[in-house]
């Protein structure tokens, strides 16, 4: 039976909507699951109904963290929050990682994970972390702009089984201090960590970058998708 994949809803400010980016859907499908989106509430009844509907959930891109749940004051740098989100989304990952339901994280992801495990963030990474890589990349967002190393011995390495990966890369914000519980699994050229995982869990695994932008044209980046869903169906 297909695993039914929970995915976090997008939220746009401007147009005060809540919407959704077509291919993180596309790539679940793609890979024998059925994707639903969640409603964007911190209703915990209304939560706990969907989140017991789901298999695994997809945390996707988007708002800056809210820098008080890393214990920091908020910079001037920092981007616009989205307080709401941050509270749905605290609430289902610790229930997640309670009940060991595969989770996977993307972009916003990989940091928000890492701030509720007790790490914190680059609240910008122009002004905090100098470098001549662009961490900010314009369209098209479906080709590299840089490369990562894949640390071996990590279950990143284990899924793809290649020693550097190109990415694409759109974020100002990324993990500073990692988390305890976290372990690194790809380092960008310029020291970012990029992915991790929690080795305790059956699939705690989030990347720094779009992998539903580039999995059409890359075996690796749809493994990653494809393994996430191999661990919600069992």
């Amino acid at each position: 039976m297909k695993p039914i994949i929970g995915v976090i809803p997008l939220w746009d400010d401007e147009k005060e909507s809540i919407w959704m980016l077509p291919d993180y859907m596309n790539v679940l499908e793609d890979n024998n699951a059925i994707p639903i989106m969640f409603p964007l509430s911190t209703d915990k009844t209304n939560l706990d109904r969907c989140y017991d509907m789901v298999d695994g959930i997809l945390f996707t891109g988007g708002h800056d963290i809210n820098p008080k749940l890393y214990n920091q004051e908020k910079k001037e740098v920092c981007g616009v929050q989205c307080d709401k989100r941050d509270e749905m989304e605290s609430y289902l990952f610790k229930k997640a990682i309670k009940d060991d339901k595969p989770i996977l994280g993307i972009c916003r992801g990989i940091q928000l994970f890492n701030a509720l495990l007790g790490g914190t963030l680059y609240q910008d990474l122009p002004t905090e972390h100098s470098s001549e890589i662009k961490h900010t990349m314009i369209k098209p967002y479906n080709r590299g702009i840089h490369s990562v190393d894949i640390l071996k011995s990590t279950p990143l390495y284990k899924i793809i089984e290649v020693d550097k990966l190109s990415v694409n890369s759109y974020h100002h914000q990324a993990i500073k201090d990692l988390a305890p519980s976290l372990v690194a699994n790809a380092i960008s050229e310029d020291g970012l960590i990029e992915a991790i995982s929690m080795l305790n869990k059956k699939f705690v695994m989030a990347v720094q970058w779009h992998p539903e932008f580039l999995w059409k044209n890359s075996k690796e980046n749809n493994l990653i998708i494809a393994e996430f869903i191999k661990y919600a169906t069992k």
